[in-house]
Formats: structure tokens, sequence, C-alpha cells
């Protein structure tokens, strides 16, 4: 027998995973994200937000460990260690986490494999608005191209409420009422807590759910100097987007402590659990940083549940695994994959202002960074140091010498 919430994968479901595997690092890699391996074993901290769902385990010398519940604030440990020469840094990661209370929603499991990115080191509507991007790139690989993205905006949820000069737990509390989307009860709180000039404010934010169209509605209310700027900063972020399918949720008020900017997950219809889910964290385990994370259980669950009409077959029936949404045919491996350690070739080959451009590079099979700013100068320095030899910038290739 084997532990609870731990299961074996056997061959057909196996080489989905890894197949699906291969796809996310494969693209992270052309978007400039190196990869990195961070350790399974860590030093038990209580002030972990999850800290009381990790397994813990003492050593011989008596030191309380854990296993690794989170990646993000493990590869926040790692650029600690191992500064990066020069921002911005991308990073990739990939591997398993383990959380002691099992995870209801996905037949109890404790074991997780989670792939994700972060942008570490900037800070800036462009820097937002490669991560949302890559984050659709990632669902579309992976066959979700009918998902959307819902964008939340943690900053303006709390901007609002700390102007109001209220103690921090009547705060928590109108964050928990704007949260679940409880009108009345929010309405009861702010009058039982006199908040008189916000108060319209903020009992329109639970309203404020659909397209782009919702900025210009917010727009109308009475908002506070950082508010503004929060919207702003959205709003520039949003404009440099492709056709992404996005919902907004500007009353979305999930951990304000920890989000500092925008805050997002990705659903298909059919499956009612996010697929990816991630956003901006400046000053909280880095000084400046956004990234997102994918659940790989999701996605399978998602791939073959009972709506998608797929189902995962025996090996021993001789049916060959096929998912429509994912394209992937397990009847046929995948072509030869050259392995090779890292060198100079993983320089990415383009830096690009242009993100038309960008997006065609890639097409053809260039690993192509995004411009975090308009600055440049800043950006030839960049590119410079890192031997990127070309920019892209109004549809042309310029050399870097």
């Amino acid at each position: 027998m084997i532990p609870e919430g731990t299961r074996y994968y056997l061959p057909p479901e196996a080489r989905l995973r890894r197949e699906l595997a291969g796809r996310l690092t494969d693209l992270f890699h052309g978007w400039g994200y190196d990869l990195v391996e961070l350790p399974a074993l860590e030093r038990y901290d209580p002030r972990h937000v999850l800290a009381e769902r990790s397994f813990k385990l003492v050593d011989k010398t008596g030191d309380v460990l854990a296993l690794r519940s989170d990646f993000t604030s493990a590869l926040a440990n790692l650029v600690e260690a191992f500064p990066p020469e020069r921002y911005p840094a991308r990073y990739q990661y990939a591997g398993q986490v383990w959380l002691r209370e099992a995870d209801a929603e996905l037949g109890r499991v404790r074991e997780y494999t989670q792939f994700g990115v972060e942008l570490v080191g900037v800070s800036s509507p462009q820097a937002d608005t490669e991560i949302l991007e890559l984050a659709w790139e990632a669902l579309r690989a992976l066959g979700f191209a009918e998902a959307k993205i819902e964008v939340g905006l943690p900053s303006l949820v709390r901007d609002l409420l700390e102007s109001t000069g209220l103690q921090p737990f009547q705060i928590e509390t109108l964050r928990q009422a704007i949260h679940r989307k409880n009108i009345p009860e929010l309405s009861s709180l702010l009058e039982a807590y006199r908040v008189e000039s916000l108060a319209p404010t903020i009992l329109a934010l639970p309203d404020l759910y659909g397209g782009l169209e919702v900025l210009n509605e917010a727009r109308k209310l009475s908002l506070t100097e950082k508010a503004q700027a929060d919207l702003d900063w959205l709003e520039a972020s949003l404009a440099l987007l492709p056709e992404v399918p996005l919902l907004l949720d500007l009353g979305r008020a999930r951990r304000l402590d920890y989000y500092t900017g925008i805050n997002f997950q990705a659903y298909t219809q059919d499956f009612g659990l996010p697929l990816l889910g991630g956003g901006r964290y400046d000053g909280t385990l880095l000084p400046q940083a956004c990234g997102f994370t994918v659940g790989l259980e999701r996605v399978m669950e998602a791939l073959f549940s009972p709506r998608s009409g797929v189902a995962l077959f025996s090996p021993r029936s001789g049916v060959a695994l096929f998912s429509p949404r994912s394209g992937v045919a397990l009847s046929s491996p995948r072509s030869g994959v050259a392995l090779r350690l890292p060198s100079e070739a993983d320089v990415p080959d383009v830096l690009a202002v242009d993100r038309a451009m960008a997006r065609q590079l890639r097409a053809e099979g260039q690993r192509v960074e995004l411009a975090w700013t308009d600055d440049l100068a800043s950006l030839r320095h960049y590119a410079r140091s890192r031997g990127i030899p070309l920019i892209a910038v109004e549809g042309r290739l310029e050399e870097i010498t």
C-alpha cells in the first residue's frame, strides 16, 4: 500500500504527463526562462503561509525540516543565495510539492506536480503583460484554447480599504465580504464601521466583473490617488496584450498582504478549479517579482473530466490514449530531442520591444525575450551584457554591437 494522497501513474497517463511537461518547459525556454532545480527538503519556517499544512521531520541534529510545499518561496531563497548577475532574471521550475492536508477537490491528493515561471527584478506594466501573455500561451500549449484568464487587482482593494483608516481586523472583515461578493454583508459592515466617503466605492467592488468595460465603470467611482494609479497600471498592461480572452474581477480580494499588483487565475468552462494562477508580489518574497504556477494534476483532471468525453484507457485495452483538447496521441512518441549541456547557445536570439515581431520570431523557432521598458538605451545595454545579438524594434531587427 502507498500513503494516502499519493498514487501510481501507469504508462499511458505517465507518458501524457511527460508530454505536457515537455510542452511547458519548451515554451518557457522559448520565452527566455531558464530552468532551475530546487531542493525538495527545506528548513521548516513557521512563518510560511503553508507551514501548518506542510510535512515536517527532524534530522539527526534536531533541526526541523519540511518537504517543499511551495515553489515561489523556494525560488526566492535561491535568488537570495545566488543573486543574478543582471536584471531582469527569468526562471522556470518544475517538480513536486507536498501538503499534509489532502485536497478533497482532487481526490485527496497530497503530492502535486507544478510548473511555473518567475520574472524577477523588474516591476512595470510591460512585465505584467509578459506574464499574462505567457500564461495564455501555456494554456494553449496544454490544449485549453477556450480557457479564460480572470484578472484581479488586489492592490486596488487594499489601497481603498487602507484609506478608510480602519483597524486591521475591520479591514480583514471587509476584505472577506468583498471577496465572497456578499453585498448585503458588506453594506452592513460599512455602516457599522461608519465608513462614509468611500462606502459607495467599496460597495461597488464586488460588481466590477466582466470585460474591459469594467475599467471604465471603475473610473466613474470616487477613487483615492493610489487606487487611481492601480487602475492606470492595469490599463497600461492590458493595452499591450494581444487578443487574449480575459475577464476582469476588480473585487478579487485574495491575499492582500501578498499580492501587490495583479492576481490572476485561469478557468475552463467544464472544470471548476483554476488551471494556473499567479500575480505580482513586489516586496513580499522578493523586491520585484511576478509569475505564475501551473498544476499538472488539475490539467490532467480537466483534460479527462467526464464532460470532456475523453477517458484514460488501460494499456491492456490496446487503445491509444488521445485527448482532442491537448492534441496528444500517445501512439506515437515524441521525435528525438538532442540532450546537451547548457551553453552560450541558450542565450536568447532576440530582445523584442515589438511584441508582434516577438510572436512571429518564436513561431519560427527563435528564442525571444520581451522588453520590460521603453528605454532603448537600457535595453541595448542589457542585450550587450547578455550577449543577445539582436533587438526587435518597430518592425525591424537592430544588431547589437
